[in-house]
């Protein structure tokens, strides 16, 4: 995130089509099973407490603000513990079924969001890959197999970024691909699943001043017909790459056309009905792009621009043709956007409870209601649908320091807090085992 960091290690949508090898259920990586932060299934509760709706919470031996990924009846958790990257498996009972240690850590900037694995793990269901700020990229059975592992600072230049690594890997057919975007040689690189070979490096060079050169974004990987593409959003501009070579296919500015310094993109784009919604300008501006054509489609396929409504760090949700947004800086912290997907309309827009918190967790559309995460893990829940802003519960277990994203899996969510995992459902819900 950012602000002492970046957690906002998002990964965006598969947009028109889901590319892993996952069942109905599982959450393969950051924005869940569709990329846009909408989740499966029915059951998930609208109100708990420490006393009521925990099924079980586990603590954590590691530190890091990455959100779990789960396929079948594993959750995987990345995070760092005495200078060390660490991969840890769970169970669905919260119990740990494997460990592994991958390199030399690089801490996080200073402060409760600044830590060293902020980018969240994706997996396929037969493999893991994890990715950390010390550059170190790998590859792992679901059971714990080692595959490959690349430190993509030692072979590609040194990580620039002023603030903590946030971008997480995504996946292809057959590739896993990172984005590296900052002040310096900025590229895409996709690397084969099983033997970790470069499939191919592409430049993303576009010329944006300073920091604003830095992207902490997560790449969205969407099918369109036989060809697959990943959607960058970064650098003052909207880029989209064939995922075959990595080529760029088009482009999309005019993000920054002040030329502002500081533009530095945290909140990563979503992608929904052919749409790609565009954060950026720390939270003062939302773009929609019509994915599709060629070149330079700037001044043809944007669909809408809607001012003051997107948010810094937390990346929309989509679902059902409404865009959500949980805003997070100055006067406007807490305030949530609805809006028409097609048209940037606003539907509706309410306030969340004041407090010094802000939020860095993305929402979570599920069960027709919206789920928003602060930083001291306070979860509200808000109406979905209808024409006004409805604000349903407010939950806490705990007062513990929250940045990942939480987890809605088979009608239980799985939050994620600086010392514990908790899962959160009815007793019917519980996974067992």
């Amino acid at each position: 995130m950012r602000m002492p960091s970046v957690v906002s290690a998002v990964l965006c949508s598969f947009g028109l089509s889901a590319i892993a090898a996952v069942t109905a259920g599982d959450w393969p990586a950051w924005r869940g099973p569709g990329g846009s932060g909408q989740a499966e299934g029915s059951g998930y509760l609208q109100q708990w407490s420490a006393d009521s709706g925990v099924l079980w919470k586990a603590p954590l031996t590691i530190r890091g603000a990455s959100t779990p990924a789960v396929i079948g009846d594993r959750i995987f958790l990345t995070g760092t513990r005495d200078s060390s990257n660490v991969v840890q498996c769970l169970n669905r009972a919260g119990r740990l079924q494997w460990e592994r240690v991958l390199g030399a850590s690089v801490e996080g900037k200073p402060g409760k969001d600044g830590t060293g694995a902020n980018p969240s793990p994706t997996t396929d269901g037969r493999y893991v890959f994890v990715y950390f700020k010390s550059g170190d990229l790998a590859c792992f059975t679901v059971d714990g197999q080692p595959q490959w592992q690349h430190n993509l600072q030692q072979m590609y230049g040194q990580d620039t970024l002023w603030w903590d690594l946030g971008t997480s890997p995504v996946l292809t057919d057959s590739a896993v691909v990172v984005a590296c975007m900052h002040s310096g040689p900025s590229y895409l690189a996709a690397f084969e699943k099983g033997s970790g070979r470069l499939l191919w490096k592409h430049d993303r060079e576009l010329g944006a001043p300073e920091e604003a050169a830095q992207s902490y974004a997560t790449p969205c990987v969407v099918g369109r017909g036989d060809q697959q593409q990943i959607v960058v959003l970064g650098a003052d501009h909207v880029t989209a790459h064939a995922a075959a070579d990595g080529a760029e296919l088009w482009r999309l500015g005019g993000l920054n056309p002040t030329g502002h310094k500081y533009f530095r993109s945290i909140a990563s784009a979503a992608v929904s009905e052919g749409i790609v919604v565009a954060p950026y300008a720390r939270g003062d501006s939302l773009t929609a792009v019509r994915l599709g054509g060629s070149g330079d489609v700037t001044k043809t396929h944007q669909l809408w621009s809607n001012a003051g409504t997107a948010a810094d760090v937390p990346t929309p949700a989509i679902a059902a043709g409404r865009v959500y947004i949980c805003r997070d800086n100055g006067d406007n912290r807490g305030v949530v956007d609805c809006l028409d997907l097609q048209t940037g309309r606003t539907i509706w827009s309410g306030q969340l409870p004041k407090n010094r918190h802000t939020f860095r967790a993305s929402p979570v559309v599920a069960d027709g209601r919206v789920y928003l995460t602060r930083q001291d893990g306070t979860v509200f829940v808000v109406n979905a649908g209808g024409d006004s802003f409805q604000l349903l519960s407010e939950n806490s277990v705990a007062d513990e320091h929250t940045t990942a994203t939480p987890v809605f899996v088979d009608g239980t969510i799985l939050l994620r807090t600086e010392s514990h995992l908790y899962l959160i459902g009815s007793a019917q819900r519980s996974a067992g085992g």
